[in-house]
């Protein structure tokens, strides 16, 4: 019996990286997985493939969070599969770096709409069934650079630190309705964004970094999973940072 039998999750941009640990980690706590990805269907299939394997239920939807028609389609088609959901992981999220006075607006806006507004409407749209059920968790994927900042990553930072600060507000208006409402703030994670990232500036990050290394994704999801479950019923507001102490 795992602590998560019995709930459904939707977890945007499950399909790779964080998103796709999650995904797993999920399943493997006892609960079933709407997948959401907004390009490659055939990886967010895979990742449906594993998590059936291990014995629970799994279902990919399209939609980038980004669009409200994408957005309210993907929430209604989950809905439609699953009957609810209980659990939702905002972890889609994209970047557009550049330094500040070389950023253009499409590059601000649409990172402020996948990584802030777009995950404000998932929960939007899948807030009311868990406040009627008395239960819910919301979890959003924040980030070491929404806390600290990065150079050329003022968009980024702007939405995450959103983020943090829509997790904290949700939270307090939620409460009490038993359903909590954190943010995950991962460092810088093993994936297909930091493998495109040169040695040199990796290895800075590595020196840093108090334990001297990269994150994993399932570590990430592993911070997840509690805050999903009955052990973390009294959390509320916080923002975990998972990132090998490089900012406390």
């Amino acid at each position: 019996m795992g602590v998560l039998d019995g709930k459904i999750s939707l977890v945007t941009g499950g399909s790779r990286g964080i998103g796709r640990a999650i995904s797993i980690a999920l399943a493997e706590a006892g609960s079933d997985i709407a997948i959401n990805y907004a390009h490659n269907r055939e990886r967010a299939e895979e990742v449906a493939a594993v998590i059936t394997k291990l014995g629970r239920k799994a279902m990919v939807f399209h939609g980038d969070v980004s669009k409200t028609e994408d957005n309210d389609r993907m929430v209604d088609e989950v809905f439609k599969a699953f009957g609810s959901v209980q659990i939702v992981v905002n972890n889609a999220g994209i970047t557009r770096d550049k330094s500040f006075v070389k950023m253009d607006r499409k590059m601000w806006d649409d990172v402020l709409t996948t990584n802030l507004t777009g995950p404000a409407m998932v929960i939007y749209r899948t807030i009311k069934p868990m406040i009627e059920a008395g239960w819910g968790r919301v979890i959003n994927i924040s980030s070491i650079v929404g806390q600290m900042g990065n150079f050329g990553q003022a968009n980024y930072a702007a939405a995450k630190g959103g983020l943090a600060a829509l997790t904290k507000t949700l939270a307090r208006e939620f409460a009490k309705k038993n359903v909590t409402v954190n943010a995950v703030a991962p460092g810088f994670i093993e994936t297909d964004m930091t493998a495109e990232v040169p040695d040199a500036a990796l290895d800075a990050v590595r020196q840093l970094t108090p334990m001297g290394r990269l994150g994993k994704p399932e570590e990430v999801a592993a911070t997840v999973v509690f805050l999903a479950s009955p052990a973390a019923s009294f959390i509320t507001g916080e923002i975990i940072g998972v990132n090998g102490g490089m900012y406390m």
